[in-house]
């Protein structure tokens, strides 16, 4: 019988087997790493120690016409956190107290999945001399943190023209993956909006490049080597700093005396001044605006839920171009100067206004805003005094004529159209026609017919007519260019490093509508008469220039009525051409006239005062 320690005997041989292989297999892997891949391992040994850091280039100015900067650049001290220790809570819970701001808001950017890996996490910017002093002191309890010079964007002007100019953020995933952002990589900076976006491919420089030695943690210990980036370029918009800056300012006076006549409501509006013969945006307004600044290093998620909320009336959109109101009144320039063209009206024909219109019928009468009425009133007075009942004539004739001529006259002019300006989001506005109109309740067949009062409404900017402050701006531009709609623009310059123009923008028509000079001379004089005797003669007295323009009080389903001011000066050699809206504000006339007189004595040259003004028409 066998003895114990035989029967062992096969399971000591099968446990020596099982350890010989094992240690077969280590001295071969040993042999693998130290002898045949030594070269491979020892150069990712290197890559783990050397890192290349892209070094981003300072972005190129933003100036004013006059060469003013709008946006420049600065440099400040930053404190960047290694993504490497984002465990080490207990550590980033101290930096937080240190750098005085909400644990959840650094955290947030140490995790943040926007940058490249390896790339330190930008935490805060502006840093005080004496937190810099104490972090170099302890430096050993706070590894993967650093303070380096940030260049960033600044804004000497603060708000002043922030939706022309836009706003710079870290590039999005959606971006790269477009294939629109060739050269970018997760965490560069960017244009977001405004000019920064349109103008991107300038304003962007070449990066440069650091080669570092880092330690565990990824903190750099030696700059091996290193390429200086190559700045961005300068861009000169058409923007005048101090009509841009009259232009915001009237535009708030605007808001403030409109709540106090009881228009309490009055939050938002926009302003936009053109030359008439070039089309250079001298000044865009929208209110209410926002601050640039925001949006440097990273916006908070809390600053970007205020800037959304739906009381905020939302800051970041530019109502100048991505805002669409029926232009009411001011739209009776088209109408008339259609009428004049396709015979439906001429300067000696006389219609009579007793306030109450019943063309279309008792059951359908409209009435005009005088309810008193306007007696026996041609076309010029009709714009002069903004009588409706002499549009609604004109407009019930277009009707009957059925061949959709308002609507193809207001194309002309590049209305329902987008202007082409160079800035993102414009948006095209509307002209309705019996087409839209069937499509749009293609789910209500009772309400697909295209009926008299639709076009009855449309001749005086009401019904389901919409266009933008800009595109407003840009008619009347055309009425004062002899027809010409010239396509407007922000862009002035491109300047190199040694601030010469490489690239200058060269004016263009965007819309020439065939239009005879005499209906252009007879809505000129009608347009002049609008200030000199009629509803902007309150807005306008005193003014040391004629001014060509147009008063307009829209009606909004469920909100307070918005005013509109257009216009064009000095009315006999037209230079610039405005718009001002003012949403929920009341009377045009009284609103947004006196805030069209502030724009164009900026314009002018001419003292810049404030009147009050009164306006009962519509």
């Amino acid at each position: 019988m066998a003895t114990f320690r035989e029967r062992l005997k096969p399971r000591y041989a099968t446990l020596g087997i099982i350890f010989l292989s094992v240690l077969g297999v280590l001295f071969l892997r040993a042999w693998s790493i130290q002898v045949i891949n030594a070269d491979r391992y020892v150069a990712a040994a290197e890559n783990n120690r050397v890192r290349e850091i892209a070094v981003d280039a300072p972005r190129g100015r933003i100036l004013d016409r006059n060469g003013n900067p709008l946006v420049a650049n600065r440099a400040t001290l930053g404190v960047t956190v290694a993504p490497g220790v984002k465990d080490d809570e207990d550590m980033l819970y101290r930096l937080s107290v240190v750098l005085e701001m909400p644990f959840d808001d650094l955290m947030e950017r140490v995790t943040s999945t926007r940058e490249a890996a390896l790339k330190p996490r930008l935490v805060a910017l502006d840093v005080p001399m004496t937190v810099v002093a104490y972090l170099a002191e302890h430096e050993t309890e706070y590894p993967g943190v650093e303070v380096s010079v940030v260049p960033v964007r600044e804004y000497p002007h603060a708000s002043l023209a922030a939706h022309v100019l836009g706003y710079t953020g870290e590039i999005s995933e959606d971006s790269l993956n477009s294939g629109e952002m060739e050269g970018y990589v997760l965490g560069d900076i960017v244009g977001k909006s405004g000019a920064e976006w349109q103008f991107e491919s300038v304003l962007q420089g070449e990066k440069g490049y650091r080669r570092v030695e880092v330690d565990a943690v990824g903190s750099v210990r030696h700059v091996l080597e290193e390429a200086e980036p190559v700045a961005g370029r300068d861009v000169v918009l058409t923007i005048d700093l101090e009509v841009q800056q009259v232009a915001e300012e009237a535009l708030q006076r605007a808001l403030v005396e409109a709540r106090a006549d009881n228009f309490v409501n009055a939050r938002a509006g926009a302003a936009v001044a053109l030359d008439v013969h070039t089309g250079e945006v001298l000044a865009m307004a929208s209110v209410p605006t926002f601050d640039p600044t925001l949006f440097i290093g990273g916006i908070s998620t809390r600053d970007w839920e205020a800037l959304n909320a739906e009381d905020s009336e939302y800051p970041l959109n530019n109502r100048a171009i991505q805002a669409a109101y029926p232009p009411a009144s001011t739209y009776k320039a088209i109408t008339g100067m259609a009428g004049l063209e396709f015979g439906v009206t001429s300067l000696g024909h006389s219609y009579y206004c007793s306030g109450r219109w019943t063309g279309m019928g008792e059951q359908w009468s409209k009435f005009c805003w005088n309810r008193r009425g306007h007696g026996s009133v041609g076309l010029t007075r009709g714009v002069s005094e903004s009588c409706d009942v002499v549009f609604y004539e004109i407009g019930y004739e277009f009707y009957k004529r059925d061949r959709e001529e308002l609507q193809e006259f207001a194309r002309r002019f590049g209305v329902g159209s987008v202007t082409g300006i160079d800035l993102p989001g414009e948006v095209s506005g509307r002209v309705p026609d019996a087409a839209w109109k069937a499509e749009f309740n293609a789910n209500y067949p009772e309400y697909r017919q295209w009926l008299p009062g639709d076009t009855v409404n449309m001749v005086i900017g009401q019904g389901d007519l919409l266009t933008t402050p800009l595109q407003m701006a840009a008619v009347y531009a055309g009425i004062a260019n002899d027809g010409d709609v010239m396509r407007p623009h922000v862009l002035k310059e491109v300047l190199d490093s040694r601030g010469e123009a490489v690239r200058v923008f060269e004016p263009e028509v965007a819309f020439s509508p065939e239009v005879q000079p005499e209906t252009l001379r007879t809505m000129h004089n009608a347009l002049l008469a609008v200030t000199e005797a009629g509803t902007g003669r309150s807005a306008f007295r005193g003014f040391a220039e004629r001014v060509a323009g147009k008063t307009g009080t829209a009606e909004v389903a469920g909100k307070d009525d918005y005013a509109w001011f257009t216009a064009y000066a000095p009315a006999d050699d037209p230079r610039y051409a405005v718009a001002v809206v003012i949403e929920q504000g009341g009377g045009g006339g009284a609103v947004a006239g006196p805030a069209a007189r502030e724009i164009l004595a900026a314009l002018l040259g001419l003292p810049v005062e404030h009147v009050q003004a009164t306006d009962v028409s519509r």
